[in-house]
Order: C-alpha cells, then structure tokens, then sequence
C-alpha cells in the first residue's frame, strides 16, 4: 500500500480512532494526579527516586496532551510530535543523573516506607496505563514513543520499590539513588529510539506504512 502524508492515510485515521484518544485522555488523567501525589511524597520523604517518578509523571502528561493536539494530523507533524517527546526524555534523564550526584554528595536518608506505599500505588496506576496502550505499541512513531513512556514507568515503579526495600534494610540512600541512575538510564535509551525513529519518518516517510516494531528499550 503506498505511503501518504495526508489525513487520508490509514495511519493518520489509526492515529485518531475513538479508541486511541480515549486512552490517551485516562492516561492523560491518571499521570497528571500521580504527579502531583508523588512530587508532594518525594520531598516529605527526602527521596530523590520518588521524585524523578514525579517528575516522569508530569513529562508522560504533557507527552500525552501533545499526542491528543496532533491525533489524525500528517505523519510529518506526528514526527515532529515524537521529537519533541524524544528531547523530553533526554532532559528528564540528565536531570535525574544530576539529581542522583548531588543527592550521593548530600548523604540524605529517605523514608522508606513512604518510598513503598506511594511507589506501589504508582506502579499499580503505570500498569493500568500500559495495558490501555498495549495495543497501540507497533503504530507509528508517535504511537511507539506513548507505550515506550508507559512501559518505562511501571519498569521504574518497580525500581523505586526495590529502592524502599533497600533503604529499609540497609539504612542508606544508595539503593534510592541507585534507583535514580536506572531511571536516567530508561529515559535516555527511550529518548534515542523516539528520536530515532521520528528521523527516520520525516527523512523517509515512505518507508513509514511498513511499520517496523522497535526494539525495546535497554533497562536494567
């Protein structure tokens, strides 16, 4: 099937169905109220992964508010979209790596089980989201760059809680901070497939209708 750049495009109509905008606006939602829970629990408890997911929240809200703006727009400005999304990830990443320096630096101690509770009320939000956009992953690179969010968040959640555990037993910030560079980690690899591919999209869009899957993303 021949590739175009109009809204006539079966990826443009795939790009706005019902479903797709539907899922964006609860995950829209549900990012924007764990930020504010997080950003609020993170500086109560001292805990820099906890924030970095605050943090990872309000990026993945306004990632998502950008997806609804361009939803059934041309696959060149769905690209650039996902650029915008990519640079995201890349700042958010090396934002957390000087977090997590200045915090090792700091000697600060979080509050484990504050790191716990909210951590896992996190994940259980960041799996409800996946699952909404699970059948969207292999759509084009705007699609891609939602799911690859979603995923590393629950991949994240998990870390934090892992951190609270660690914390807790050892009575060091290290497994907190470690957390930290692993988010960093998740966002940068992210940021470099989105980037990526909405390249690739806008050098040769049509070679764009054949949809290749990406790689996951490289975690830990």
């Amino acid at each position: 099937m021949p590739c175009c750049d109009s809204d006539d495009c079966p990826s443009s109509r795939a790009s706005n169905s019902p479903r797709w905008r539907q899922a964006l606006w609860m995950a829209l939602a549900i990012n924007a109220g764990f930020f504010l829970i997080e950003i609020v629990a993170g500086v109560a408890a001292g805990s820099v992964s906890l924030q970095a997911d605050a943090l990872d929240f309000l990026g993945d809200s306004a990632n998502y508010a950008i997806s609804l703006a361009v939803a059934g727009m041309a696959l060149s400005w769905r690209a650039r979209a996902s650029l915008a999304k990519g640079a995201t990830m890349a700042v958010f990443g090396l934002w957390i790596l000087g977090s997590t320096a200045y915090n090792a630096f700091a000697g600060v101690v979080p509050d484990a089980p504050v790191m716990g509770v909210i951590g896992t009320c996190a994940l259980a939000a960041n799996v409800i989201v996946a699952l909404m956009l699970y059948r969207f992953r292999d759509g084009d690179s705007n699609m891609r760059s939602v799911w690859i969010c979603s995923r590393n968040d629950a991949i994240g959640n998990i870390a934090v809680m892992l951190a609270a555990f660690g914390v807790f037993g050892t009575g060091s910030g290290w497994p907190d901070l470690a957390v930290g560079a692993i988010m960093a980690a998740l966002a940068l690899s992210g940021s470099v497939q989105i980037l990526r591919h909405a390249l690739a999209e806008l050098r040769h869009p049509e070679e764009s209708v054949r949809q290749v899957p990406l790689q996951p993303a490289k975690g830990f």
